[in-house]
């Protein structure tokens, strides 16, 4: 019963830190182990699309110089993955697009090391521009075969100022709905 959650927002104390903090800390209630990777820090180098990842078939990614496979690793070793990040100009953050991009083609063209497990997304937004971030994280979800858990109303989160997340009564209803749909459904696909 892993969690493994990737944080895309560059701030390490931010409103998508902190809300993702929280649900974690919901899902660890529900006897979940958590792990969460901040994607910003690894500075990673962005895809050359050289097409190693598909010739050598393994799954990993030939630029070494960075933590890509270790993250690779991490995913594949856990049964839930939540992709989080704020809306960035109705974007993700540029680091979790270039993370997206390299471990797509990774296990796309590799082991499909993602398939079948379980997914969320979860999206902070000062005013606007969540719901096409969140169609992006669901959308790389599903390209890699992933079992897509939503909530009511959707796990986008508003805040302009730091934690006021928490004044986000729609947010914080989304935040419950979908730790309580990521754990009803491990408890199903476990039965």
């Amino acid at each position: 019963m892993k969690v493994l959650a990737l944080n895309g927002s560059p701030r390490l104390v931010g409103n998508t830190s902190n809300a993702l903090t929280s649900l974690l800390d919901s899902l660890e209630k529900e006897g979940f182990e958590t792990d969460q990777i901040q994607v910003y820090e690894a500075n990673l180098l962005p895809c050359n699309f050289c097409g190693s990842c598909e010739l050598r078939g393994d799954g990993r990614c030939v630029m070494e110089e960075d933590q890509m496979n270790g993250y690779l690793d991490r995913m594949r070793a856990a049964d839930i993955i939540i992709l989080a990040s704020p809306s960035y100009y109705g974007s993700c953050s540029g680091q979790l697009k270039i993370f997206l991009e390299r471990a797509g083609l990774c296990l796309q063209g590799g082991d499909k090391g993602l398939k079948g497990k379980i997914g969320a997304a979860f999206v902070t937004q000062e005013r606007d521009g969540g719901m096409p971030v969140y169609s992006e994280l669901v959308n790389w979800m599903l390209r890699n075969q992933m079992i897509v858990v939503g909530s009511d109303p959707l796990s986008i989160v508003m805040g302009k100022d730091l934690n006021r997340w928490e004044e986000d009564d729609r947010g914080l209803k989304a935040m419950k709905s979908l730790a309580e749909n990521i754990t009803e459904t491990f408890i199903r696909l476990n039965e």
